[in-house]
């Protein structure tokens, strides 16, 4: 999997999303501007000491992103689309797009990838839900779909095991 963050503006949701990313074994693309230096303490805090496990690459731009992954399809999360995030079937390697804290996806990249528009239903007036947990809830449905591929799907308890507790 691939999460795309387009501009992001506060560290402490990337340092969190990259923790994210680093327990699901997903890819993690920043896009240039950010409102922050990778090398920021509320962005290693966030990510504690699973910063250096994260698989990352940071793009120059939009552009330069949708060149180095050969022009991927995306699907992008946005308060703005027509379907939710459980109408569509994500392929394994997919990519997730997720916009700027203060401004998501911009409408032309909305407009020209609509059919891959995708959103978390939410009550009334909200405008939207922090951005590291809308990363959890759709990622989370992506990796669903495709049964946790190497994932650990049991917990293991440190003093007893399951049989003990029956």
């Amino acid at each position: 999997m691939n999460i795309v963050l387009l501009e992001p503006e506060i560290p402490a949701n990337t340092g969190n999303i990259g923790r994210t990313c680093v327990a699901t074994g997903t890819k993690l693309h920043l896009i240039e501007p950010m409102g922050f230096r990778l090398n920021e303490k509320q962005i290693k805090r966030a990510g504690l000491d699973y910063w250096n496990d994260l698989n990352l690459i940071v793009y120059d731009n939009y552009e330069d992103f949708l060149k180095r992954n050969n022009y991927p399809k995306i699907y992008m999360a946005t308060t703005k689309a027509a379907q939710a995030y459980t109408h569509v079937s994500y392929e394994p390697d997919c990519f997730i797009m997720f916009g700027k804290e203060s401004a998501g996806i911009p409408e032309e990249l909305i407009l020209t990838n609509k059919e891959n528009c995708i959103r978390i239903p939410m009550m009334g007036d909200i405008r939207s839900l922090n951005l590291g947990n809308s990363v959890a809830i759709v990622l989370y449905e992506a990796l669903r779909q495709n049964n946790f591929q190497g994932m650990s799907l049991e917990g293991k308890l440190q003093l007893y095991s399951w049989d003990d507790l029956n």
